[in-house]
């Protein structure tokens, strides 16, 4: 009985030294940028822009797959214009910035 719960505890440590080890080499860097224009978006989720919510159309902007932030029905032109500076002038992780029109 004592032998299975040593067993047990050491094994416990193992996994766990492991999963640290994996959490600190393996982490995926997200772009922040994709937060910050989908807390510009109305946040309305319509789907109007072809995408499933405003998260999806925030993740097309910032990966440059979108180039107009206007495929956004209802935002107003005073947020596609804020969203449109901010992207163009903040870099991502990899230092370089996306062009896109209001």
């Amino acid at each position: 009985m004592i032998t299975a719960i040593i067993v047990m505890v050491v094994l416990g440590a193992l996994l766990g030294f492991g999963l640290g080890i994996a959490d600190k080499f393996l982490k995926v860097e997200a772009d922040e940028r994709v937060e910050a224009v989908t807390g510009m978006l109305p946040g309305y989720n319509c789907g109007g822009c072809g995408y499933a919510g405003c998260s999806g159309l925030a993740e097309a902007l910032v990966n440059g797959e979108v180039t107009t932030v206007g495929t956004c029905k209802p935002s107003k032109p005073e947020a596609k214009e804020k969203i449109a500076e901010y992207l163009n002038q903040t870099p991502g992780p990899d230092g370089s910035c996306v062009n896109v029109k209001p």
